[in-house]
């Protein structure tokens, strides 16, 4: 990443104030995905700050990248906590705190100093920075699956996508045995409650980088009248252009799954993906009995 984009990204103390006052505008409690467009709104990030990519990783970009580091400093920090999975919510102790000082939540953290050379990110962390979810994916099971994603056979990842599918409750899932299709990988239906129905036609596109207003467009035209809805499937990011173009009003709405959003599916189904339990050992107390 040039020296001169990593620049236009806010610095860890300006996200960190930015997190708490969007958990406070939320309501005190949000997802991940909540709090980051919050914050895109409260420090009005461009487009091109946005889509800047975080070094080594194409599903991750730079800022939600800090903003997860944000969410962690936070944490240790004592100012938020982790109600469920990926949702975070302010402290009891800090309902009645507007906000906080970046420079200070850093300076309390325990993990070790974050420093930056040569336009590159180099984060150094201890064992209490582990418990965080955000940070530690991000570096382990994340990254080895995203490579095991992007050297897949394509047709096993449209059949991965079908499976995908079914386990998040969709029926009758095919996929397309030929081409020239339009970008159509599949079909599938989707009931709520059993009543209503949707027709549904998706695309999958294993991409290293971000995928555009263009690329969605060329898909919402290869959609029949008999499709109520199109799901696009990416092991990459989507620009601002393209998440407004995917629910542009009067169109054929399209839902987005980006390589984030990939990942946190397969290991909430546990496809591929098996969650292991440790525990830590005290050796000083047993040798202290």
């Amino acid at each position: 990443m040039p020296k001169q984009k990593n620049l236009q990204v806010p610095n860890y103390a300006t996200l960190i104030e930015a997190t708490y006052r969007a958990l406070k505008e939320l309501g005190g409690s949000g997802r991940n995905d909540e709090i980051n467009k919050k914050v895109y709104q409260i420090l009005e990030l461009p487009d091109s700050v946005l889509e800047i990519l975080h070094t080594g990783r194409t599903t991750f970009s730079e800022v939600d990248y800090r903003l997860a580091w944000a969410r962690t400093l936070l944490k240790n920090y004592g100012a938020i906590v982790n109600s469920a999975r990926r949702v975070w919510v302010i402290s009891p102790e800090y309902t009645s705190v507007e906000k906080v000082s970046g420079e200070e939540v850093e300076k309390c953290r325990n993990i070790s100093e974050i420093s930056v050379k040569s336009g590159n990110d180099r984060e150094k962390h201890s064992k209490d920075a582990s418990q965080d979810d955000d940070f530690i994916e991000a570096k382990t099971w994340r990254q080895r699956v995203y490579e095991i994603l992007m050297n897949m056979n394509p047709y096993a990842f449209e059949r991965l996508t079908q499976r995908l599918l079914r386990e998040s409750g969709f029926t009758d899932v095919e996929v397309t045995k030929r081409s020239g299709d339009g970008g159509i990988d599949g079909y599938g239906k989707l009931k709520i409650n059993g009543i209503i129905g949707f027709n549904i036609a998706f695309q999958c596109k294993r991409y290293q980088g971000t995928v555009g207003a263009p690329e969605i467009r060329d898909f919402r035209g290869s959609l029949t009248r008999n499709i109520e809805k199109g799901l696009f499937v990416t092991t990459g990011t989507f620009s601002s252009a393209a998440k407004e173009e995917a629910a542009n009003i009067g169109k054929q709405q399209i839902d987005l799954v980006d390589g984030e959003a990939l990942l946190d599916m397969l290991a909430e189904y546990s496809i591929g993906l098996r969650e292991v339990k440790d525990y830590e050992v005290d050796e000083e107390y047993f040798t202290s009995i």
